[in-house]
């Protein structure tokens, strides 16, 4: 790994499908992880412009919830076996509605929406989400011990998901054409 890469934030991210939220909350709680907010509701943006950041594997996402709007840019993935490696910037902006104007003025416009309520957990170091979506329920772990917290809330790494939400929404309109284009609840 070049310098200049291990400086940069990585994001480290298992993610599984079709999980029961409560009885992972009680696994949580036996291995003492933190609760560290209630489940709330994610807006969330997508934007690209002509298609640049999806063909080039990145996604500029902006997302806001009950603590305000988070901007979020992801480099292209790779993959560490099932576990999914991309660099990451974040940052807080104050209005949601501003940062979405900014784009737009810059020829970005928003290319998917969805939203998802999620629960936040920490166990050490590592960020726990437990995400209800309008197509199901799922975890992801994330951080430098994400494959060892994973196999301790009893999930074997083999079984992840490598899709993104947004894949998994196009994979669900090709199933069900009849749906909304965005995944939002009704």
């Amino acid at each position: 790994m070049a310098d200049s890469e291990a400086k940069e934030p990585v994001e480290r991210e298992l993610k599984f499908a079709g999980v029961d939220l409560e009885k992972l909350r009680e696994r949580l709680l036996e291995l003492e992880a933190e609760r560290l907010a209630p489940s709330s509701l994610e807006e969330n943006w997508i934007f690209d412009r002509q298609g640049e950041l999806q063909a080039a594997g990145c996604v500029l996402r902006l997302r806001e919830d009950g603590r305000g709007a988070l901007l979020t840019f992801k480099g292209p993935a790779r993959f560490e076996g099932t576990l999914k490696v991309r660099r990451e910037h974040e940052m807080r902006v104050d209005s949601a509605e501003q940062a979405r104007a900014l784009f737009e003025s810059l020829g970005y416009r928003v290319v998917r929406r969805y939203q998802k309520y999620r629960e936040e957990w920490r166990l050490g170091s590592e960020a726990i989400a437990l995400d209800h979506t309008p197509i199901g329920d799922f975890v992801e772990f994330e951080g430098a011990n994400a494959l060892v917290i994973a196999r301790r809330c009893g999930f074997d790494p083999a079984t992840a998901d490598l899709r993104t939400y947004l894949r998994l929404y196009e994979d669900h309109l090709e199933r069900h054409p009849e749906a909304p284009r965005d995944m939002l609840f009704p």
